[in-house]
């Protein structure tokens, strides 16, 4: 076989196999050259399969899911936002987005605000007001930044253009249209994330099922518009998924040799208990009360790797978002509101140089 015949089936094969690994798209290229207009989804087979199965798996009118389908279209925007999560950045950069005066600030009014809620949730939950205070500053700047893509559309585009996680989006978007139907809303007019994360709480489709709580026994789950839902609902998330009410969340740590690469390797589960870890050369900073089991965890500032010791808690934000950055926000942010609350200041220090 001469050198172009061999070149041929090489593109060939090549061509075989990106036919089962890229989105759909069309056939007609732009100025370019390259044909990038996504199908739109109800013409996929792949949609209409999905179609049939909502309807033989839990009755979905198949007209309506038709329906549906035809008004979302798919948004290349979303695979470059997923492609590109804030988590990819080093802390030095990640933190400066959420340990900012205006969220401690925030943080505060809306716990006065809300501070008969909160201390219900946190009496009936064991998780800390502050923390769930936090969640929501993270998530959603306290239920003022829901998103604004329209979640049918965002689920849409990562179930059947996003092949990396697929399946994951693909039951998301079940969970999605079987929640729209429990709840009485229009799929089409709730927007969240560019992932399809929801209301104030930011739970995707099956968090909310599972854990989003009518915490003000009015009859409806609403992370949209009810502050009493929202804090219970995140309430009900953490102490679903091992909240210990007391134990410490996480403290600086520092280490010595390069033992202690073991237990950074071994991830963010808990694994040793923290009188064990000096032999890896790993010390907590300050003392902890009893002898708690802990993740080792290096975060990247501008002044070389800080290192912390994060706890069952800590692990259970992580749960929330499984990142040790997120976690770490989420956990920063509450040590600073609740310090600010207390001072009875609107704004605290450490947002400008604590953890830098």
């Amino acid at each position: 076989m001469n050198t172009y015949l061999k070149l041929s089936v090489v593109r060939l094969l090549l061509l075989g196999l990106s036919i089962f690994t890229l989105p759909a798209f069309s056939s007609e290229p732009e100025a370019g050259g390259v044909a990038s207009t996504p199908v739109e989804f109800i013409k996929r087979p792949e949609v209409r399969e999905f179609i049939q199965t909502m309807h033989e798996k839990h009755g979905f009118d198949t007209a309506q899911l038709q329906k549906w389908f035809t008004e979302v279209h798919p948004r290349p925007d979303i695979i470059a936002a997923i492609s590109n999560p804030a988590e990819a950045k080093p802390w030095h950069y990640y933190r400066k987005i959420f340990l900012t005066d205006t969220r401690i600030r925030g943080g505060i009014e809306f716990w006065e605000k809300h501070a008969d809620l909160l201390a219900r949730a946190e009496k009936q939950s064991g998780v800390p007001a502050r923390i769930l205070v936090a969640i929501l500053g993270v998530e959603t700047l306290y239920a003022t930044r829901f998103g604004k893509h329209p979640v049918l559309e965002s689920l849409a585009t990562l179930a059947f253009d996003y092949p990396k996680r697929a399946p994951f989006f693909r039951s998301e978007l079940e969970q999605f249209l079987l929640l729209a139907r429990e709840e009485q809303v229009d799929p089409l007019q709730l927007r969240g994330s560019y992932a399809g994360a929801m209301g104030g709480p930011q739970f995707i489709s099956s968090s909310f099922r599972r854990y989003a709580v009518d915490f003000d026994q009015d009859g409806k789950r609403d992370i949209w518009g009810n502050p009493a839902d929202m804090i219970g609902s995140v309430a009900n998330y953490f102490e679903k998924h091992g909240w210990v009410t007391g134990m410490p969340i996480a403290t600086m740590a520092t280490v010595q040799g390069d033992r202690y690469e073991k237990i950074l390797d071994i991830g963010l589960k808990p694994e040793h208990p923290i009188s064990e870890l000096a032999k890896y050369g790993i010390t907590p900073k300050q003392a902890v009360e009893g002898d708690p089991k802990a993740a080792l965890i290096s975060l990247e500032t501008e002044n070389g790797n800080q290192y912390w010791l994060g706890m069952q808690n800590f692990y259970v934000i992580t749960r929330y978002n499984h990142s040790a950055l997120y976690a770490m926000a989420v956990y920063q942010l509450s040590e600073s509101i609740a310090a600010g609350r207390t001072a009875g200041a609107t704004a605290h220090p450490a947002a400008s140089n604590a953890g830098s």
